[in-house]
């Protein structure tokens, strides 16, 4: 069982960076792939962007490829997503997941966490 809580979300202009933070529980959080997904208003969540674990590659979509940085922490349980030129679009509660093998859809993953909102102002 895995335990996940997000934090870092808020108001910030466009343009600007946020950092959000996703804590997990248990001891096995290095064995799980980790994922970040967000939903706006009317929307379908969608896939932002995930980290494996191992070697730790990263995929993003391309709507955020460039701007969105994906890590973690294995030591401290954490993985953060770095979000830097922040847009209006990128507005919505981010969520982060984790799976036992990652990758896009959401239906893969087996824990999800509360989410935060972010919302950025033109």
């Amino acid at each position: 069982q895995v335990q996940l809580v997000e934090s870092g979300g808020g108001l910030v202009q466009a343009g600007g960076s946020l950092r959000l933070s996703c804590a997990a529980s248990g001891r096995t959080f290095s064995s799980y792939a980790m994922g970040w997904f967000r939903q706006a208003p009317g929307k379908e969540r969608e896939f932002v962007a995930a980290i494996s674990w191992g070697v730790g590659s990263t995929y993003y979509a391309d709507s955020v490829k460039g701007r969105f940085t994906v890590s973690r922490d294995n030591a401290k349980n954490t993985v953060y997503l770095q979000m830097n030129s922040l847009k209006p679009e990128d507005t919505a509660v981010y969520y982060c997941a984790a799976a036992l093998y990652g990758g896009r859809y959401p239906t893969r993953y087996d824990y999800w966490g509360q989410g935060t909102q972010v919302t950025v102002s033109s």
